[in-house]
């Protein structure tokens, strides 16, 4: 069975270290292996410890304002997470859940004070690690919207609302008005000399009574069913300006959250560096 000095040489993370600094290191971390579906930890849980998959998966992910789920990270062998609440003792600020069984090294404080004693560069590589992530965190809160505008109005609309949409769509077309005077033209001719002598004219004589009312109820009709459509589109209107304020302002908190985080991770692994540094015998 692999020790955990062995573990920690198959993880990309530790691969600068060689077989002394991995096997010092080895006596510091835990090890864990947790089934598929076990919560490894909640958003505002509190902290202190970085993990490192050594196999299966785990998800990072958060719940958004509107209850649904947006996945920030899928890690696999040799990835790691948890490393913000590790760095500033902070509360969890994501969710984390085994995909797929997991083992795992589990990396606290101490354990971290001895990794960068051992190998100060590893510093930067945990800090370049995690502001790869706040940029994928970053582009992730851009791209995400609260609601589809579409999936909200298209899919619940009746038979008559879609039939009023269907109706306002052709109503605007080429094709609804040489359609129109077509039936027109036909209509006059059939009503007038000399067509209006055959078998089957002069069913309207001039002034063509019965095209008025029939154009009447059709545009009495038509406007009816263009208002019911305006007013969907008012409220289509309504939900696009709610949905656009509510990311601009989700996104907006977010990303300076981001970059408060990443400032304060920058500080705190300096003065880590700054810490070893004046430990190190001259």
């Amino acid at each position: 069975m692999a020790t955990t000095a062995e573990i920690l040489g198959e993880v990309p993370f530790f691969a600068l270290l060689d077989e002394t600094e991995r096997a010092a290191l080895a006596n510091h971390v835990d090890e864990k292996r947790m089934k598929q579906g076990t919560q490894i930890f909640q958003q505002n849980d509190p902290g202190g410890s970085l993990f490192i998959v050594r196999s299966g998966t785990v998800e990072i992910w958060i719940k958004k304002t509107t209850g649904e789920k947006m996945v920030l990270e899928t890690a696999r062998g040799g990835d790691f997470f948890g490393e913000i609440s590790l760095l500033d003792g902070g509360p969890r600020t994501a969710c984390a859940t085994v995909l797929e069984d997991a083992d795992l090294i589990v990396v606290d404080r101490a354990d971290l004070d001895e990794l960068f004693r051992i190998k100060p560069a590893a510093a930067m590589d945990l800090l370049s690690a995690t502001g790869r992530r706040l940029r994928e965190t970053n582009r992730l809160l851009r791209q995400a919207a609260s609601k589809d505008i579409n999936e909200e109005t298209e899919d619940n609309r009746s038979r008559v609302e879609r039939a009023a949409d269907w109706v306002t769509e052709f109503s605007g077309s080429m094709t609804f008005l040489m359609i129109h005077i077509v039936v027109f033209a036909v209509w006059i001719m059939l009503n007038v000399a000399p067509f209006d002598a055959s078998s089957f004219g002069d069913f309207d004589p001039f002034p063509f009574g019965l095209l008025t009312m029939c154009v009447s109820l059709e545009a009495i009709i038509l406007s009816v069913l263009v208002m019911l459509s305006q007013n969907r589109q008012v409220a289509r209107d309504r939900i696009r300006n709610d949905i656009e304020y509510q990311v601009n302002v989700s996104a907006e908190a977010k990303v300076a959250h981001l970059h408060e985080k990443l400032d304060h991770l920058h500080e705190e692994v300096l003065l880590r560096l700054e810490r070893l540094e004046k430990q190190r015998p001259t």
